[in-house]
């Protein structure tokens, strides 16, 4: 991983290498921590962040869903953002990693009295998952976890325990990622993407009912589907229609828009990425750039 030279914490501008955390603190323990990952695109000597103030409101909302108040308002974290690209100055693409955490208090499960400390970091990043080609996907032995058991709107640290282990699995098989089913057997997501199918020219995705995180990135997708003219259905998805599915594909932050070409070695479709995958690919990159009109609000333009 790269450094970056700045980040922001608990209110201030910290040299990276100065950024400190005692090991007694709670997220360390217990997963108790709340955070967002957002893409910055380099373009013309300016950074273009994707969707900035829809992914600090989720976190707001993560937040409120842990209980965990901060001082800090959606304006004072979207500032707060804009100041951490700015002060370093970067030159290529770039994540960035706001997040809140309990930090070190008390002992044990209840966390109400450890305070909470925030965290905005931004760094270089390229690809996460290869766009280029197509990714071979394994169904998980590992089963999404339950709704009623946490709240998975919520990009909480400890839900991706979860996604951790079938990452794991998969890469240890030889795949390149994961999906994960449900308690029931339905189709949810990837370790940290939405997924997407196609059959007769209709795209199907997970509806948000399902246990899924509720992605930015998704949303992205199935708006620009929708303005392409293509039938976008939200329902649940058997595994089995994954196997005899046109296309399929992953969407996410991290992920962006990757095809999907084999699922536990079955191919999918002509096992390339599929003609709508990559209309939606090229919209989709479009869009993150800057040239797309119609989504100018979508981006928050920053000087480099």
């Amino acid at each position: 991983m790269e450094k970056a030279d700045y980040l922001w914490f608990n209110g201030n501008l910290v040299a990276w290498d100065d950024a400190r955390v005692h090991v007694w603190a709670h997220a360390l323990h217990y997963g108790t921590s709340v955070f967002e990952g957002i893409r910055g695109y380099h373009k013309d000597d300016d950074i273009l962040v994707f969707r900035l103030e829809e992914h600090l409101k989720r976190l707001e909302d993560s937040a409120k869903m842990y209980h965990m108040k901060t001082p800090y308002t959606l304006d004072d974290l979207f500032s707060a953002s804009v100041r951490v690209v700015q002060e370093n100055k970067f030159k290529t693409g770039i994540y960035i990693r706001p997040i809140h955490f309990r930090d070190y208090g008390v002992f044990g499960l209840n966390p109400l009295k450890s305070p909470v400390s925030t965290a905005i970091i931004a760094m270089p990043l390229g690809k996460y998952l290869n766009t280029e080609k197509p990714q071979h996907v394994t169904v998980s032995s590992w089963r999404k976890l339950s709704q009623s058991a946490q709240p998975l709107k919520a990009k909480a640290g400890g839900n991706y325990v979860n996604s951790i282990l079938a990452k794991q699995e998969a890469v240890l098989n030889g795949f390149d990622e994961a999906l994960l089913l449900d308690e029931h057997g339905y189709v949810c997501e990837g370790s940290a993407e939405n997924f997407f199918m196609v059959k007769d020219q209709t795209i199907i995705t997970p509806p948000l009912s399902a246990p899924i995180l509720a992605g930015i990135t998704r949303d992205s997708i199935v708006t620009l589907a929708k303005e392409k003219g293509f039938d976008v259905l939200e329902r649940t998805i058997a595994r089995s229609e994954v196997y005899i599915a046109d296309e399929a594909f992953f969407t996410g932050t991290a992920g962006e828009v990757a095809g999907i070409g084999f699922v536990d070695r079955m191919q999918i479709g002509s096992g390339n990425i599929g003609p709508i995958t990559q209309q939606l690919q090229a919209s989709y990159f479009e869009t993150v750039l800057g040239n797309n009109d119609a989504h100018q609000k979508w981006i928050t333009r920053i000087p480099s």
